[in-house]
C-alpha cells in the first residue's frame, strides 16, 4: 500500500506543468547594466516586447524563469546603459558639412586654403562651402582674410563657417554675390572690416546675406546629408538627438523618412525662429510620434564667445571696446516668450555671454512667473554673473555642453578675465541650483563621441590630460550625475521622462552597449570606450564590426 501511495505522489509530481513563460521580442543576458532608475541600481537582463516596451528587468535567472525568446542577447558582460541623448546638437549641420569641406582640426590658414583646394580639384563645385576652422587653434591666432582666399580662388565664391557656426570666412566674389560692402549694417551681428572695407569675415547676422545666394540644395542632397549624420550617430551609441533649429521642410522630412522606416534614430526638433516656421507650428500645435517631438522654439539670444560674438556685461578684456551683441534683443525675447509660452511651447534660447543669459533668464522668469513645470531651456549657460544662478530650477534647465569646457579652457579666461570666468561653464553649481543638467555636445562644433561629453563632465580635461586636476575642478560632475545628464535628465528636458531615459518596465528599449564600464574604469581610460551596439525599441541598429 505504501509503494502505491509513493508511486501516486510521484505520479502527481511528474505531472504537475512548469508555469508558462512570457513571449518576448527580445532577451538581454549576462550584461553589466545601469538601469539610471530612482535608485539608480543595476541588473543583469531584461526582457522586450512587442512594440519596443520593456517587460522585465532584474538578474538573469529571473528573467530567464519568466520570459523566453528566440532572440537572446548574451552581452557577455559588457556595460549597458540607457539609450544616449545628446541635448543639443545639430544633425542636420553635420550631416551637410560631411557633404562639403571638413576643416575641422586645421592647424593655420594656409591648411584650411589646403583642404578647399584639394575639395575643389575632385568635386568642381560652382559654390565653395566648409566648416570647422578655428583660429584660437592656430599659431596666428587672428581672423583670416578675404585676400587669402582671392589669392588662391579669385572666380569662384568661397564661404567658411567657423567651428562654432558664428562666423563665416568668405572671398571677394562671396561678398560681391552677397552684396556686403563697408556700408551694410544688421542688427545682431557684424561685417568686420580692414582699412575702411570688408575683411572678409562677418559675424553672426550678416552670415545670412551669403547663405540667401548659395546655391539651392534638392531633397536628394538633404536626405542623404540626414542620412550620413544619423549613421554617424547610431555609430557613437546616440538614440535621440535635440536638433537645436530646424525649419519646417526639414523637420517635415525627417517625419517622413522615419513613418517609412528608413531613418531609426529619435529626434526631439527645436523650431527655428523664423515667422514661416512660428506661425505654423505655433498656431497648429504640438506634433509627436513615436520617433519625433516637435514643441519646442529654438531663439539666439547672441552669438559664441570664439568669435567675440556673445554679449557681455562688461568689455572683452582682450578687446576693451567690444562688448559682442545679442542677436535677439531683451524686449524681442521677452515678446517671444509671451508668444511661446501662450502656444504651449517650451522656449530654448542660446546664451552664451553674462549680458545674453541675464536677458534671457529675466523673459523666461517674467512669463513663467506662475508656472512651476514649464521646462524651458537656457541653451549653453556659459558665462553666468554668480548673482544670476538662483534664477535655474526645474522650471528653467540649464542645457550645457561639458566639451565647450575643455575646448574653451585655453583661451577663455583671456576673453572674460579671472573674475568672470569664476561663473563659466559652472555646471555643478547649475546643477546645484536646477536639480538637473541636460548635457549634450552641439556637434559639429564639437565632436559627436558622446564618451567625449562624458570624460569633459567628470575629468574636466583634455585627452592629454590637461590640466592636472582639472579646468575649474569643483565644477565637475559625478559620473552618475553625468550619466544621468545624458539619459534621464536629457529625457526630462524634453518631457519625455515617462517614455525613455532609463532601463525600466513599460519604458522604450532604447539602449546602448559600451565596450567598458564607465562608471568604475580610470578617468583617461573614458574617451577610448566605444558603442559596440546602439538598440532603439528594441531593434539593432547599429554593430561595430
Amino acid at each position: 500500500m505504501r509503494i502505491l501511495s509513493l508511486l501516486l505522489v510521484c505520479s502527481l509530481i511528474s505531472c504537475k506543468t512548469e508555469p508558462e513563460k512570457i513571449s518576448a521580442e527580445l532577451i538581454v543576458t549576462n550584461a553589466n547594466i545601469y538601469t539610471v532608475d530612482e535608485q539608480f541600481r543595476t541588473a543583469n537582463a531584461f526582457a522586450v516586447g512587442e512594440g519596443g516596451v520593456i517587460l522585465g528587468v532584474g538578474a538573469d535567472f529571473d528573467i530567464t524563469a519568466e520570459f523566453e525568446s528566440e532572440n537572446v542577447y548574451n552581452a557577455e558582460g559588457k556595460t549597458i546603459v540607457p539609450g544616449l541623448i545628446d541635448a543639443h546638437a545639430h544633425l542636420l549641420n553635420l550631416g551637410v558639412g560631411m557633404q562639403e569641406v571638413d576643416l575641422v582640426g586645421t592647424t593655420s590658414a594656409t591648411d584650411v586654403i589646403a583642404r578647399v583646394k584639394a575639395f575643389q580639384k575632385e568635386n568642381q563645385p560652382i559654390f565653395l562651402s566648409g566648416r570647422g576652422w578655428d583660429q584660437n587653434d592656430w599659431e596666428v591666432k587672428e581672423f583670416p582674410t578675404k585676400e587669402l582666399l582671392d589669392d588662391v580662388f579669385p572666380d569662384v565664391p568661397v564661404a567658411l563657417r567657423r567651428i562654432d557656426g558664428h562666423a563665416l570666412w568668405v572671398n571677394s566674389k562671396a561678398l560681391e554675390l552677397a552684396g556686403i560692402t563697408a556700408d551694410t549694417k544688421m542688427s545682431g551681428g557684424e561685417v568686420i572690416l580692414r582699412n575702411g572695407a570688408p575683411s572678409g569675415i562677418l559675424v553672426d547676422a550678416p552670415m545670412r546675406l551669403v547663405d540667401a545666394v548659395r546655391p539651392e540644395k534638392d531633397t536628394a542632397f538633404y536626405i542623404k546629408s540626414l542620412k550620413d549624420a544619423e549613421d554617424f550617430c547610431l555609430s557613437y551609441g546616440l538614440t535621440t538627438v535635440n536638433d537645436a533649429g530646424l525649419d519646417r521642410f526639414v523637420i517635415e522630412m525627417i517625419d517622413s523618412l522615419q513613418q517609412a522606416g528608413t531613418m531609426k534614430l529619435r529626434l526631439y526638433a527645436m523650431v527655428s525662429n523664423a515667422p514661416e516656421n512660428l506661425d505654423h507650428y505655433l498656431n497648429n500645435g504640438i506634433v509627436k510620434t513615436d520617433r519625433l517631438n516637435v514643441r519646442s522654439i529654438k531663439v539666439y539670444g547672441d552669438g559664441a564667445l570664439g568669435s567675440r560674438g556673445a554679449a557681455l556685461r562688461a568689455p572683452y578684456s582682450d578687446q576693451h571696446d567690444h562688448y559682442g551683441a545679442m542677436i535677439t534683443t531683451e524686449e524681442e525675447l521677452m515678446a517671444l516668450a509671451k508668444r511661446i509660452h501662450d502656444a504651449g511651447y517650451q522656449m530654448n534660447t542660446h546664451a552664451i555671454g553674462d549680458s545674453a543669459n541675464i536677458a534671457v533668464l529675466r523673459a523666461y522668469s517674467n512669463v513663467l512667473k506662475d508656472q512651476t513645470d514649464a521646462r524651458w531651456k537656457v541653451e549653453h549657460a556659459q558665462i553666468v554673473s554668480v548673482a544670476d544662478f538662483d534664477y535655474f530650477s526645474k522650471n528653467i534647465i540649464p542645457s550645457v555642453q561639458p566639451t565647450h569646457a575643455t575646448s574653451d579652457m585655453y583661451w577663455a579666461e583671456e576673453r572674460v578675465g579671472p573674475d568672470r570666468i569664476q561663473g563659466a561653464y559652472s555646471f555643478k553649481t547649475l546643477l546645484d541650483k536646477a536639480g538637473l543638467v541636460a548635457l549634450g555636445t552641439d556637434f559639429p562644433v564639437e565632436q559627436v563621441n558622446p564618451m567625449l561629453t562624458f570624460y569633459a563632465a567628470v575629468a574636466r580635461q583634455d585627452t592629454d590630460g590637461y590640466p592636472d586636476g582639472g579646468f575649474l575642478p569643483e565644477q565637475k560632475l559625478s559620473r552618475e550625475e553625468a550619466l544621468k545628464g545624458m539619459t534621464i535628465w536629457a529625457a526630462y528636458s524634453n518631457f519625455e521622462e515617462e517614455e525613455k531615459g532609463s532601463i525600466e518596465v513599460g519604458k522604450l528599449a532604447d539602449f546602448t552597449v559600451l565596450s567598458a564600464d564607465i562608471m568604475t574604469i580610470d578617468d583617461a581610460e573614458i574617451p577610448k570606450v566605444e558603442a559596440v551596439r546602439t538598440y532603439i525599441n528594441g531593434e539593432l541598429v547599429y554593430e561595430k564590426k
